[in-house]
């Protein structure tokens, strides 16, 4: 009978952090070991296995092979119920605690952070988050290598991979100058703003939904700016560069620069964007996973920023 490989969770540990980051040297740092432990447990690991589980690129970092792929998500799911076993046989089943990194949509980061944090230091002070706040392509690639556990975003760009809860729908809204000529109107048809210039938040995805709702009304937008900023996006409308559509609403008007913009409900018919807690379905959540989107679960519905 073949010998089964004498695999430690020590070297799945290293093997999985050096996947996420894509270096050895990246990973140590992360583990707080030398890089030349990283390095000697996975060639240990890819001899024990008896295949190439990274391919080495000089400038580029490390790759993983399609055997590394494989074993990545088993990986994953492994050390994650290690952890969840070795909780419960301490007796903190019902005390969840550890480190967890989730990803966030960055222009949802600023309304969701601060409340969530301040929810789990209260329901979870056993939890140790690390925040990712990135866009959708990073996100969705967060997820699926692993260097994010779980993910609060839009659901936009997620993959069939991924498996995603709705928590809440957040319903587009037109922001004008207040010099606007729509300015008296209770809700604004997007066929109005036909020939006005338009400041468009330019995120990837995020402007595909953008612009698709302005399709949907018949118009073809004059986009005068664009911004990657939430913020330099309401403090250009502010300042009568044009107008533009978003989806949360802060609780003041007011921009950083201290002018003022009116937000006004859409006429037309138009799509929310759903707001979902994301994970990567092939892996078992863990205790602290569970824990975190319950508690996001919970402050998203109760966000007063969510417009419906």
């Amino acid at each position: 009978m073949r010998r089964r490989p004498d695999v430690t969770l020590a070297q799945l540990r290293y093997f999985v952090q050096a996947a996420i980051h894509g270096s050895m040297t990246q990973a140590a740092g992360d583990l707080r070991v030398a890089q030349s432990a990283v390095s000697a447990a996975v060639a240990q690991l890819e001899r024990q296995v008896g295949t190439q589980l990274f391919i080495r690129q000089r400038a580029r970092g490390l790759a993983l092979t399609a055997a590394g792929e494989e074993l990545l998500s088993d990986a994953r799911a492994v050390l994650a119920h290690m952890d969840e076993v070795l909780d419960t046989a301490r007796g903190r089943g019902e005390h969840v605690r550890g480190h967890i990194r989730v990803a966030c949509f960055v222009t949802l980061a600023p309304f969701v952070l601060p409340a969530l944090l301040a929810d789990l230091a209260e329901h979870h002070p056993g939890v140790e988050v690390e925040f990712i706040e990135t866009e959708a392509e990073t996100l969705n690639s967060a997820l699926r290598t692993g260097a994010a556990e779980l993910a609060i975003s839009y659901d936009l760009g997620l993959g069939p991979e991924i498996d995603r809860t709705v928590v809440a729908e957040a319903a587009p809204y037109v922001i004008l100058p207040p010099d606007h000529r729509l300015a008296g109107r209770a809700r604004i048809h997007l066929r109005d703003l036909e020939h006005d210039p338009m400041v468009l938040l330019d995120l990837p995805r995020s402007r595909e939904y953008f612009q698709q709702i302005l399709a949907s009304a018949g118009v073809s937008p004059t986009v005068r700016h664009r911004s990657a900023g939430y913020e330099t996006v309401r403090g250009l409308v502010a300042h009568g560069h044009g107008y533009s559509i978003l989806n949360l609403r802060p609780v003041d008007d007011v921009t950083y620069g201290g002018a003022r913009v009116l937000a006004r409900p859409i006429a037309d018919e138009v799509p929310p964007l759903s707001i979902v807690i994301a994970r990567l379905s092939s892996v078992r959540p863990t205790a602290r996973a569970r824990a975190v989107g319950t508690r996001a679960r919970a402050v998203l519905q109760h966000a007063p920023v969510i417009t419906s």
